[in-house]
């Protein structure tokens, strides 16, 4: 693995990486065959990296079944937390369980693929908020002008995936992205800076339509902004460097002060390590 150029503050955080593994079927929905990604991988790419945390992201292509992601969570300890994807009749005792495991979020991917949907959201979020959880939504960011007034009133935090997942890159004068911003001006929703081959098309080494978006919300809310790798860059072939994807951070964050604060500080405060 190429060692990155940025040397990763000690308590640097991933906020975002799956674990596959063969021995879990896929549901019949998963939009790609999930790889064979296993925590041991993934560890050896925490050590390459410098990183000491982990925020474990329940695949889409596992649907409602979290036993891969929990069992990664038990392996890391308090070292990690998870995001899981729940039904919406989850009852209270099982999201008392996974609470009690180190699950600190509910996926809502309102993409292709995705387990949960628009209309279980708010009733969702009313579930969770007792718990401590956030929701973490993952949509086309030129959708939020049209749901910003609900998103900016749940009772819980919103996360919002991969710089906002505009799925065609636009403009920072374009009304989804004035609305993102508006959202982390209102102080209860956070940010990832990520996974900018998912949208880009410019491309590769620098992403420069996506990182446009990214230099402009570190501008604008550093202290709203997560990172992380979105290892194993599922349905990506072939995968990006993740080394690359944590030296993209020394393009859209001006100094080492905001660089900690993104990798560490702000993921201590959200996830609660």
């Amino acid at each position: 693995m190429i060692a990155p150029k940025l040397r990763a503050p000690a308590g640097a955080c991933d906020c975002h990486m799956h674990v596959y593994e063969d021995r879990f079927v896929p549901v019949p929905t998963s939009p790609f065959k999930p790889p064979h990604a296993p925590l041991s991988d993934y560890r050896e790419v925490q050590v390459a990296l410098g990183l000491s945390r982990a925020v474990i992201v329940q695949p889409n292509g596992y649907g409602f079944d979290n036993t891969c992601t929990l069992e990664a969570l038990a392996e890391l300890g308090d070292a990690a937390r998870a995001i899981v994807t729940v039904p919406p009749d989850v009852s209270d005792a099982e999201l008392e369980r996974l609470t009690h495991a180190g699950t600190r979020g509910v996926r809502f991917h309102l993409l292709p693929g995705g387990m949960l949907h628009w209309e279980s959201l708010e009733p969702m979020a009313t579930r969770i908020a007792r718990f401590g959880w956030h929701v973490q939504l993952q949509l086309d960011g030129r959708e939020l002008p049209r749901h910003e007034t609900a998103l900016a009133k749940l009772p819980v935090p919103l996360v919002i995936d991969h710089n906002g997942k505009f799925m065609e890159p636009v403009a920072t004068d374009h009304p989804g992205f004035l609305s993102l911003l508006r959202l982390l001006d209102g102080g209860n929703t956070w940010v990832k800076l990520s996974a900018p081959y998912e949208t880009s098309r410019s491309g590769p080494p620098h992403y420069d339509d996506v990182g446009r978006l990214a230099k402009a919300l570190v501008r604008a809310n550093p202290q709203r902004c997560v990172w992380a790798t979105n290892w194993p860059h599922p349905g990506r072939n072939p995968p990006p460097e993740t080394a690359a994807m944590l030296d993209l951070l020394l393009e859209w964050a001006d100094d080492d002060a905001t660089r900690r604060r993104i990798l560490v500080d702000n993921p201590a405060q959200l996830y609660g390590f």
